[in-house]
C-alpha cells in the first residue's frame, strides 16, 4: 500500500506541477496588453482613458484605426487558442484545457501590467473556444458577425454571441468541461458588457463609426 501511495504521488506531482504551470503561462499569454501597447506605440494615447476604457480590438478601432484593430484583434484571438493548445499538446484533461482558457481569460480582463484593468474578453474568449471545440468556435464568430452586419453595434454582436455559446456547446455535444467553461466565459463576457447593455437599453451604445462617450 505504501508503495502503491508513493508510485501514485510520483506519477501525479508532474502532471500537477505541469498544469500549474501551464495555467501561469495561460494567464501571461491573455495578459499580453496588445491594444494597450497599439495605443501606446501608434497613437500615445492610454486606451484605458479614451472611449470606452477598455483595451479591446474594439476601442482600438474607434481611437487608433482599422488596421491596428484588426491585428489586435487577430493576436487576442491568438492567445486564447494557444493557451488552449499548449494544454492540449502535453495531453492534459479536459478541465486543465479549459481552465488554462479561463486564465487566458482572467488575464486579458485583469493584465497584471495594466494595474488589472484590461479588455472585455471577447476575442480572446473566441481563439479559447476555437481551440477547445473550433467548430463552435467558428459558429459562434458567425453568429456574432451576423449580428454586426444588421446592428452595427460591436456590444450587441458580443452579448448575443456570449448568450449563445453555451447553446451551440449543448447542440453540438460537446464534452461537461467545454459546456461549463461556455457558461462561465458568458457570464464573464456579459459581466464585462453590463455598461454597454445599459447603453444598449438605453439606445445610446455607439454604432460602428461613431466615437465612444467616455
Amino acid at each position: 500500500m505504501l508503495r502503491f501511495s508513493r508510485d501514485l504521488a510520483t506519477a501525479l506531482v508532474p502532471v500537477i506541477l505541469t498544469s500549474l504551470l501551464l495555467l501561469a503561462i495561460g494567464y501571461l499569454l491573455g495578459s499580453m496588453p496588445n491594444g494597450y501597447l497599439a495605443g501606446r506605440w501608434l497613437k500615445g494615447i492610454d486606451l484605458r482613458q479614451c472611449g470606452s476604457g477598455s483595451t479591446g480590438a474594439t476601442n482600438v478601432l474607434r481611437n487608433v484605426g482599422k488596421a491596428p484593430a484588426l491585428v489586435v484583434f487577430l493576436l487576442d484571438v491568438g492567445k486564447g487558442a494557444l493557451a488552449v493548445l499548449l494544454a492540449k499538446s502535453f495531453g492534459l484533461n479536459d478541465w486543465v484545457q479549459v481552465l488554462a482558457g479561463l486564465a487566458a481569460l482572467a488575464g486579458h480582463i485583469w493584465p497584471v501590467w495594466l494595474g488589472w484593468k484590461g479588455g472585455k474578453a471577447v476575442a480572446t474568449g473566441l481563439g479559447m473556444f476555437l481551440g477547445l471545440a473550433w467548430p463552435v468556435g467558428l459558429a459562434c464568430f458567425g453568429l456574432f458577425m451576423a449580428v454586426i452586419s444588421i446592428s452595427r453595434i460591436v456590444s450587441l454582436s458580443s452579448v448575443v454571441a456570449a448568450i449563445g455559446l453555451p447553446v451551440l456547446m449543448v447542440l453540438a455535444g460537446a464534452n461537461g468541461a467545454s459546456i461549463s467553461v461556455s457558461v462561465v466565459a458568458s457570464v464573464m463576457v456579459l459581466w464585462r458588457h453590463r455598461s454597454n447593455i445599459e447603453r444598449l437599453i438605453a439606445g445610446t451604445e455607439p454604432r460602428i463609426g461613431a466615437k465612444a462617450k467616455s
